[in-house]
């Protein structure tokens, strides 16, 4: 189907911006490339600093969103944040190009705009803890842990695919995840969550509910 113009600037501009950077590609460049002019990329976008933005929140919103249909619709904090790792993983292979510009270039994105991508991410980092913490309530996961450092550990580890991950590599990010969930929960399930853990190990086949220890 044929882009509409909006759409073929942010994918223009995606291209531009990961091999050259924010501050190396310019208006003109992007309208060059797009096949557009200038009239057309100032009717969808203020200035480049907007278009910067738009890429950010494209990704972050999309994130955000999936988190909140996944903590309405599972109900046991194990099945929660298996799911929630697979909605975000699932973003890093969909949206790629965003993701790259997101973090090499987010130093870029005006002090206003910072605060609403700021303020989006730490949403989902709340979303996240929040589950850590249901779990530890609920005797599933290890009191011991602090939760901001599970949380943290957590979205640390999936952030950083973003430098190695190859969409046509040799492991789709699906099963990528499904490794992620394996360590994570090895980690941070107890005696009691063993048990549901278990159907979300790699190795689930042969394994008993006393995996962990």
């Amino acid at each position: 189907m044929k882009k509409d113009l909006k759409q073929e600037i942010i994918d223009t501009a995606l291209q531009l911006f990961q091999v050259h950077g924010y501050n190396g590609v310019s208006v003109n460049q992007i309208v060059a490339q797009a096949g557009t002019s200038k009239g057309g990329f100032y009717h969808h976008f203020k200035a480049k600093d907007e278009l910067l933005y738009e890429i950010h929140d494209i990704f972050i919103t999309y994130v955000l969103e999936e988190a909140k249909k996944t903590e309405e619709h599972y109900t046991t904090p194990i099945a929660k944040l298996c799911a929630l790792l697979h909605s975000f993983t699932a973003a890093f292979h969909t949206y790629q190009a965003h993701i790259t510009v997101f973090y090499d270039e987010s130093k870029s994105l005006l002090d206003s705009d910072r605060e609403v991508i700021t303020q989006k991410r730490d949403a989902y980092r709340k979303i996240l803890q929040q589950v850590i913490v249901d779990g530890q309530q609920s005797g599933d996961f290890r009191e011991a842990l602090p939760p901001i450092i599970v949380t943290l550990s957590i979205t640390g580890m999936v952030n950083w695919s973003y430098k190695w991950y190859k969409q046509d590599g040799t492991m789709t990010m699906a099963q990528i995840t499904d490794i992620f969930i394996d360590m994570i929960l090895r980690s941070i399930v107890t005696q009691q969550g063993a048990e549901e853990a278990k159907h979300y190990s790699i190795e689930s086949a042969n394994i008993d509910a006393g995996f962990i220890f």
